[in-house]
Order: C-alpha cells, then structure tokens, then sequence
C-alpha cells in the first residue's frame, strides 16, 4: 500500500482551495498557449491530409503498385495497405506514450511530427512496380506503417499537449482547434487530388502527378518541426516533474495504469468508439454509400463531403466555446441523443436522390459529429492524471479506434451486402450512440476545473486575484481528492 507521499508523486499536483498559494497557480503566456495549439493541430493537420490523399488517389495508387491485378483487386490491395497503419496505431501508443510521460510531451511531438511528414514524403519517392517489381508495394506498406505507427502518438500527445497549456476556462475553446486542423488537413488532401485530376490527363496522374500531394509532407513536416521546437515543455507536466523529483519516487508504470487506472481507461475507449464510429461514418464511408450502394454520381458526393466539412470547421470552434460554457456533458450526451433521434430521418433524406436533401441528411448528421470533435479533445485528456495522461490516451484511443473506427466503413458495407438493409448505417450509428450515452453518464464534468493531478490554471492576473479571493468557484474543484485517495475512489 502507498503511503500519501507516494501516491502524490504517483498522481500528480493536490491542493485544496484552502491549503493553494498564488505562486502555485499557472498564469500560461498567451503567445505561447497559441503557438502550441497551433504546432498541436498542424500535426493532426498532416496525419489527415495524408488520410484525404490516399483515399482520394486510391484508385491511382492501385496502377502504380499493383497493375497486373484487375481493377476490384488493386482498390482491395491499396486499401490494405491502408489498414496496416490502423493496425500498428496502438504499438504507436505504447511507444510514445510512456516516452511521453517520462521525458515530456513536447520532445515527443517533434519525433512523431518527423516520422510522419517523412514517411509521407517517401510515399511520393518510392518507383512504381514497373520499375522495382515487387519491392514496391512493400515499400508503400513500410511507409503506411511508419505513418501508422507515428500517428499513434500523436493524437493522444497532441491533446495531452493543447489540454495541459491551456487555462481552466477555455480547455474546450483551444481544444476545438485540433479537430479544426484535422478537418483542414482532409479538405486540404481531397481538394489537392480533386484540383490534380481536373488538370491532370490519366496517364500523367498515374507517372507522376500521384506523386505531388505527398511530396507536400515535406515542407510541411519542416515548418511543423519548427513550431514545435520553439515551444516550452507544458506547465502541467512541469508541476509533476518537479513534485516527482522532490520525493524522488519513480514515475508509474504499466502496473499503474492498469490496476489503478482501468476504468479510465475503460470510460475513454467507450467515448472514443462513439467519437470515432461517427467520424468514420459520416466522413470516410458515406461517400462510397452515396456512390455505390445508392448509385449517385460519385464526384457530386465527394464534393458534397468536403461542403459538410468546410461548414463544420467554423462550428468545431463555436463547440468548443460552447462545450466550456455548458460543460462537456451536455455536449456529448446531445450529441449521442441527436444520432438516436435524427439518424434514420438523416439516412432517409440521404437515400432521397435530391441533392438539397442529400446535404441536409449529412449536414444533420454533421453538425452530430461537431459536438464530439469540438468536445473530445478538451474531454478526454481531463479523464487522466498528468503522470499517466500521454500514456493513457494514447492506449485508449487508438485500441478503440483500431478495433471500432477504423473497422466501421468495412463492417457497415459488409452488412449491407448481407442484409440488403439499407439502414444499416443509422443501425450502426444508434448503438454507438447509446455506448457513448451511457460511458459519458459514468464520466464527471470537467469543464472549466484543473486538470487531474494539475495545478489550476488562469490567463491574467487578474483570474488568479479572483481565484484567490474565492470568486470562481469553478474554477477550482472543491472535492479535489486528499494525497491519499486514488483515480477511482
């Protein structure tokens, strides 16, 4: 049994209101609070503007690498080598989670970022199987794992990261802004192929032009490398670095996380499975719904996409102010409670052959899948204490999103095809929901309250005036558990 001391230095910073002094309290720099997420969401900018491209140039892709293959085949082989990196996202994690957690989230950041622009940038060098033969493809499915494999730390660090810079009051405002990254990274993707084969002849996209939008990784991944370089290590991890080195106990490990830690765990992989279904639904299959199983013009669906997510991106950040002013659970849980309610009405006006109605059906299910990327990054990292948070995320969100998101589009076209129900998405999209609906009851409001194991954090002097005096009661959580109590007590 830990005595106090130890479960302090294994569970981070712990004051009550009474017991906190000025000098304690974190006032973050404003320049810098932008500059990190701003480093943070060019990050998740990359990973999917890689996403958007290699969806998009899947066909091409499938003539460069495998040629001697009919058409059906060289989609299926290319959007293997697409799965791979789902499959090594959580060895990712692994890695560069308790790395992240024991040598700080910044450092790390910067490794992911290298491997990921790299290893995209190599994609548009490799030579075609006319050239290489065999070797080609196998490099593709090298490069897809390094990515996979990179991205599985950057997702959990990159929110560890914006969520401990950012003060108590706007966690969700800044947050928005990573998810606000990923939808610009995949419009940016998609609109770059688009532009490619509109001024492209076949034959050059397939020599050459294929190979542009991932050569972009590069000077992407440099100026990326260089934002995050320029940022300081977060002032929550500098708290508990401090606090750990004063009594000298080693940091926990895997037996922590899982013995202590577990439901957390448990609560993230549920809110991520609702988060990611629905991301991968809406964004990833229903193109192929719309053109495949409905039949309707595959450009005009695809352009209608990118038109629900350009609305979204503006929406994501109005979420986030949002999610800190109503709190995280009124947003999750609406959200959860608008797929259940609105997913076989959106699904019907999808099936409409109209366009306007089309949009609306993905609009209605778009605006749903807001509430949870304005929210997530902002909820997630606050369900973990900071010496475990980077480690933990990471774990759980990407074994969710390897065995549950990743797999949705396959597993929904494999129904239908079976069920011949075309109400299989909106089916699918319920259960989600109702697993989300009931983790996020089991999960406390976070908003507006220090992170776990943190000190609290303001913007001026004059919030941390108001906070001594006792005036924002929310801003501290009064029920801040003593030393001695543990993540689920």
């Amino acid at each position: 049994m830990l005595d106090s001391d130890s479960k302090h230095a294994h569970f981070g910073w712990f004051k009550r209101r009474k017991h906190i002094n000025a000098e304690e309290i974190t006032i973050v720099d404003g320049d810098m609070l932008r500059r990190a997420v701003g480093a943070a969401a060019l990050g998740n900018a990359m990973e999917w503007f890689d996403f958007g491209v290699y969806g998009y140039i899947a066909v091409v892709l499938g003539q460069v690498f495998f040629p001697s293959a009919d058409a059906a085949v060289q989609l299926i082989a290319t959007f293997a080598a697409f799965t791979v990196a789902f499959l090594v996202r959580p060895l990712g994690g692994m890695i560069f989670g308790p790395l992240g957690d024991q040598y700080g989230r910044q450092k790390i950041l910067a490794i992911t970022m290298v491997m990921m622009a790299s290893s995209t940038f190599c994609i548009g060098l490799i030579p075609s199987y006319g050239s290489i033969g065999i070797w080609a493809p196998v490099l593709l499915l090298l490069a897809r794992m390094i990515q996979g494999f990179s991205t599985g730390g950057e997702y959990g660090g990159a929110a560890t990261f914006i969520a401990e810079y950012s003060t108590d009051k706007k966690r969700g405002f800044m947050g928005s802004w990573m998810e606000f990254g990923t939808l610009g990274g995949y419009v940016a993707g998609a609109g770059a192929v688009t532009v490619l084969q509109l001024t492209l002849t076949d034959s050059q996209m397939i020599v050459w032009g294929w190979r542009i939008p991932f050569m972009i990784a590069g000077p992407l991944g440099l100026l990326g490398l260089y934002m995050r370089n320029r940022l300081e290590e977060t002032p929550a991890f500098q708290s508990y670095s401090q606090e750990a080195e004063k009594r000298e106990n080693d940091k926990p490990g895997w037996r922590d996380l899982f013995i202590v830690h577990w439901r957390q765990l448990a609560k993230c992989m549920g809110l991520v499975l609702v988060f990611n279904v629905t991301y991968y639904m809406v964004l990833t299959y229903m193109p192929s719904y719309l053109s495949v199983t409905l039949g309707y013009p595959e450009t005009k669906g695809l352009l209608l996409i990118i038109l629900v997510m350009l609305v979204m991106m503006p929406l994501n950040v109005v979420g986030g102010l949002f999610s800190d002013r109503l709190g995280r659970r009124p947003m999750i849980i609406g959200a959860c409670l608008a797929l259940l309610f609105l997913a076989i009405p959106s699904l019907w006006l999808i099936q409409s052959n109209n366009d306007w109605l089309i949009f609306l059906g993905l609009m209605l299910l778009g605006i749903s899948l807001v509430c949870f990327t304005s929210s997530m990054p902002a909820t997630l990292p606050a369900l973990f204490y900071t010496p475990v948070r980077y480690t933990a995320l990471s774990l759980a969100f990407n074994l969710s999103v390897s065995i549950f998101g990743g797999t949705t589009p396959l597993i929904t076209a494999w129904l239908i095809r079976r069920t011949d129900n075309l109400m299989i998405p909106a089916y699918y999209l319920m259960g989600a929901a109702v697993v989300g609906i009931l983790t996020m009851l089991s999960v406390k409001e976070t908003a507006r309250l220090p992170l776990r194991g943190s000190p609290p954090a303001v913007g001026t002097e004059d919030e941390l005036e108001a906070l001594m005096k006792g005036n924002r009661p929310l801003t501290v959580d009064p029920k801040l558990p003593p030393l001695s109590q543990t993540e689920d007590s």
